[in-house]
């Protein structure tokens, strides 16, 4: 079967190279000590530089800066050699077979930041600094070192919290980040390119911003991007670290920079405090983030190519303008409860002014289920308003814990069945393809990514979604799983099953 696998070589070479300019932070690469980030960048055509003058460096940011420096961290991933990860490998061993290279477990995988926001060591960072470890390695910027363990993740907002047992560590307050305003002076503080506690000062650029960088990760099931954009120098590996205010208070988490060399080149994007700050407290208290949905489905009337796209196929001539026209809604959601119809455009959730999905996905993104909103609307060119009850995905206005999640939320993967066809062509009896594994959870720490194969767990063979949960549900214990890559290499791994 290893032979026949090969013939989706061309599938994983595309993998390959869409995936690296968005997955990890800061790499460790190659056995010369070279230092590469394949960090979270998008694409930008247009390059803007903003110089600061020597005379706005000067004290106003001294307090700020040693206010901050010393409780933004170092965070190291370390990740399993054993883990089969073909987008590791060089791409031409892809094609010709060429042993890969042993990886140094001693060696860190990524570099990136966090920031202490509390006394007693809760650290928060991004999703993509900390994913698939195995082990997290936190030093401080006194260069005292510990592990960390890493609490929870939420792919849809890139957020991550961390902790490490100490007392009286210096820390962060969270500001508002409603309040912030363009124009508001802002410092990053950061490990950028290896150089620990590293401080770049800038303004404000804009607020809002949408970039798609998270919707075209697999794990982000429904990302919320709503970024502040800055013009202080955030290079790679400031991933995870502290956007403050001139009082050192924190107001965003920066998370990504757009540009065409994957430096700095004016444009940094930050998680907002008070999102950020919302996920890590859904963290600490359920044990997973509480996600609240309007129950929608939406055009941004904004977004001139999605909205030419539209009316193309749905021969409709709906005119660009601000707002989030309702294309549809939601069975048993809170917007079906309280009449909303296609056609409508909001405009507003409570004081929020709605102009595109971005302010959409902050508004609601950042309420739990069962929370209260006042939705503003216009239909058939009259305003209107309604209080909607918002609910999770599964129509619920309760909170949940781990104890609610499914098979699939606690190994960190879905399943979808192999096809007839597909069988015959490669001589298997049964099996399921991976589909949005995030690399924190138990799957993605084995090495398995999406479009893997699993074959059977536990020893018995698997052909759909209900087949893993019949088998997984309420096991508890250690787990026997084999599985191959896109290559055909064959695979038995084992974990513990979360709780």
């Amino acid at each position: 079967m290893k032979n026949t696998f090969k013939k989706f070589l061309p599938f994983a070479f595309v993998g390959i190279l869409s995936g690296a300019t968005t997955v990890g932070a800061l790499k460790y690469m190659d056995n010369n000590g070279i230092i590469e980030d394949t960090g979270y960048f998008s694409q930008s055509k247009n390059t803007t530089f903003t110089n600061l003058s020597a005379t706005a460096l000067g004290e106003d940011f001294t307090k700020a800066s040693k206010t901050t420096v010393p409780a933004v961290v170092t965070i190291k991933n370390y990740q399993n050699s054993n883990a089969s990860r073909p987008s590791d490998m060089d791409i031409f061993e892809q094609f010709f077979g060429a042993p890969q290279k042993k990886r140094d477990d001693n060696m860190p995988t990524g570099l990136g930041s966090g920031v202490i926001i509390s006394p007693d060591g809760y650290i928060i960072s991004n999703n993509h600094v900390v994913e698939g470890a195995n082990k997290l390695e936190v030093v401080l910027s006194n260069r005292k070192t510990y592990i960390a363990t890493l609490v929870g993740t939420d792919p849809n907002t890139d957020i991550s919290l961390l902790k490490i047992e100490d007392k009286g560590l210096p820390f962060l307050n969270f500001a508002n980040s409603d309040m912030i305003e363009v124009g508001q002076w802002v410092l990053a503080v950061g490990n950028p390119l290896g150089l620990n506690s590293t401080v770049t000062a800038g303004i404000i650029s804009a607020k809002g911003r949408g970039i798609g960088i998270l919707s075209g990760q697999g794990t982000a099931t429904n990302p919320i991007e709503s970024f502040i954009q800055t013009d202080a120098a955030i290079n790679k590996g400031n991933s995870g670290g502290a956007l403050v205010n001139m009082n050192g208070e924190l107001v965003g988490i920066n998370s990504a920079i757009a540009s065409t060399n994957g430096y700095y080149q004016g444009y940094g994007f930050a998680v907002p405090s008070n999102l950020a700050r919302k996920i890590v407290e859904d963290i600490k208290k359920f044990g997973l983030v509480q996600r609240g949905f309007l129950g929608v489905n939406s055009l941004d009337l904004s977004n001139d190519e999605q909205l030419a796209g539209y009316n193309k196929d749905k021969k409709t001539n709906i005119k660009a303008g601000n707002g989030i026209f309702v294309t549809g809604v939601t069975e048993n959601s809170g917007a079906e409860d309280a009449g909303l119809k296609e056609g409508d455009i909001i405009t507003k959730i409570n004081d929020m002014a709605i102009t595109d999905f971005a302010d959409l996905s902050l508004a609601v993104g950042s309420k739990r289920p069962g929370d209260q909103v006042v939705v503003s609307y216009m239909r058939n060119g009259k305003p209107y308003n309604a209080s909607i009850t918002l609910k999770d995905q599964k129509g619920n206005t309760s909170s949940r814990t781990k104890a609610d999640l499914t098979v699939s939320e606690k190994i960190g993967a879905e399943f979808e069945p192999l096809t007839k066809e597909f069988k015959t062509n490669y001589g298997l009896d049964n099996g399921v393809y991976t589909k949005n594994v995030t690399g924190n959870g138990v799957l993605g720490k084995l090495g398995i990514q999406d479009n893997f194969i699993i074959m059977e767990i536990n020893g018995k063979p698997i052909n759909s979604q209900k087949d893993v949960e019949k088998i997984l549900n309420n096991f508890k214990g250690n787990v026997q799983i084999k599985f191959a890559d896109p290559r055909g290499q064959i695979y038995t791994r084992g974990f513990a099953m979360p709780n």
